[in-house]
């Protein structure tokens, strides 16, 4: 069963989407250095289809995507969560999901996805926005996954 510690309206996670972002607890990657080190416990509430439902009618209005951050323990039940989303929201929602996963579970997988960041994190080499990083996020097109990861680096002037 999939528990979220928590859940925020954030801009950054998503480029040029306004994005309600659940945090999921139980994650099994275990990264050195991770930023949000207490969803690696098995914590938090139940998140099932009435509570995403509850979420997509009081912030629906007001944002674009969601965003499914962790779930690596049950990848299938992200999915489906993800086609609920889909299958449920009037003027469409996006969705995307953040893994620290190599590769996507299955090809099918992509379906129910517009964006997937994919990676876990290493402390050395740092997050998305760092040149060096092993994570990619991609915006899928056509089951086509497009590599738009240097959309989090932050552009320099050379005035």
């Amino acid at each position: 069963m999939l528990r979220f510690d928590n859940y925020d309206i954030v801009f950054q996670e998503v480029p040029d989407e306004i994005t309600l972002a659940i945090n999921l607890s139980n994650c099994p990657n275990r990264c050195k250095g991770c930023h949000s080190p207490h969803l690696m416990e098995d914590r938090g509430e139940a998140l099932d289809e009435a509570v995403l439902a509850a979420l997509m009618k009081k912030y629906g209005g007001a944002i674009t995507c969601i965003c499914f951050m962790g779930g690596d323990a049950a990848p299938q039940e992200v999915e489906q969560l993800a086609a609920f989303v889909r299958t449920t929201t009037a003027c469409r929602l996006k969705t995307a999901w953040y893994s620290g996963r190599q590769a996507v579970p299955e090809s099918r997988f992509r379906r129910h996805f517009d964006y997937i960041k994919l990676g876990p994190y290493i402390e050395e080499l740092g997050g998305l926005d760092a040149a060096g990083t092993n994570q990619r996020f991609y915006r899928i097109k056509e089951d086509e996954l497009i590599d738009i990861s240097s959309c989090f680096r932050k552009k320099t002037d050379h005035r």
